[in-house]
């Protein structure tokens, strides 16, 4: 009898990566096999990094995890998910703010395709005040990125705001 694994996506700017991320991450994978992180492209934004950047910095930060494999994805979520055959979303949630967006995010996604499940996970506690956005401002500001992001995602920024 062959042993069914389970897969799931994580999905989301990475704008940068923070340690809020990989929180997320890294539980995710005691509870799937294997985790699709899909850094969305969306366009109305004006991101630090370009897509590909944001890639190379997750593979560089996750170690290359068989387990994990990161792509780059454009249009509906639950239409990517069906393409590639995957019936879980893990969304991650810091405030009840996000708790809102993430609900309505989740009903219009089963309204989409009820095949589709997603799994909530909490952040940790210390990670919950993390936002890229906070990260952006306090890295161009001069302000240290640590204990809020990796020290390689801390540096790429820099040279970012230096140009």
């Amino acid at each position: 009898m062959s042993q069914q694994t389970s897969t799931a996506i994580c999905a989301g700017s990475f704008d940068p990566p923070t340690h809020g991320h990989i929180n997320i991450i890294e539980r995710a994978l005691k509870i799937f096999d294997k985790l699709v992180i899909a850094i969305a492209k969306n366009e109305s934004k004006k991101p630090l990094f370009s897509f590909e950047e944001r890639k190379d910095l997750l593979e560089n930060i996750l170690n290359h995890d068989k387990r994990i494999e990161i792509v780059v994805f454009e249009g509906l979520l639950v239409d990517y998910a069906e393409q590639r055959g995957i019936t879980h979303l893990v969304r991650g949630i810091r405030t009840v703010g996000d708790y809102e967006y993430e609900l309505q995010m989740s009903l219009a996604n089963r309204m989409l395709n009820p095949k589709i499940e997603t799994v909530f996970l909490m952040t940790e506690g210390h990670l919950s005040h993390i936002s890229s956005s906070i990260i952006k401002q306090v890295v161009k500001l001069g302000g240290t990125g640590k204990d809020m992001i990796h020290p390689v995602v801390e540096d790429a920024m820099k040279k970012k705001f230096k140009n």
